[in-house]
């Protein structure tokens, strides 16, 4: 019979993980400045006040728009005023809720895998101990078998 011979050998990557946990937040100033004006703009538009300023800015040249009475200027008003400016920060905030929803999954996602590796430690000491006993079993059967052949050898 031969002993179990598996040698265990974590991989890099187990603890390397443990320095780079998803929640932790960038170092923005070691961005370049147009990556923070437009981080610090899209922080400030993409609110829902952002979205009742465009719009009460909208309503300013509502009137003008309506006194024309023609149609393709209503029309106009609506597709490029109203709509741009109001709905562009009401996007921004969708995006950013769905963005936030994501960013919790993904540490959850991070944390689980962190528990399974956890559990994968804990099954090779189990199966290390598993090995232990059977090596220790495979070396009383070498001994029983050796003598059950050394009396077998003597009975003849």
């Amino acid at each position: 019979m031969t002993k179990p011979s598996y040698n265990y050998k974590q991989h890099p990557h187990a603890e390397a993980r443990k320095d780079k946990h998803p929640s932790a937040k960038p170092n923005r100033n070691k961005e370049p400045l147009n990556n923070r004006i437009g981080l610090g703009i899209t922080k400030r538009v993409g609110t829902m006040w952002a979205a009742y300023i465009f719009m009460a800015l909208t309503l300013v040249s509502l009137p003008a728009a309506i006194a024309t009475g023609n149609t393709l200027t209503i029309i106009g008003w609506i597709a490029q005023t109203f709509l741009q400016l109001v709905l562009l920060p009401i996007i921004i905030v969708g995006q950013n809720l769905q963005a936030h929803e994501s960013e919790k999954r993904a540490i959850a996602t991070y944390e689980d895998a962190g528990a399974i590796l956890e559990e994968a430690k804990e099954i090779q000491n189990h199966l290390s101990d598993q090995d232990k006993a059977l090596t220790h079993l495979v070396e009383r059967m070498s001994v029983l078998e050796a003598q059950l052949s050394e009396q077998l050898k003597r009975s003849k």
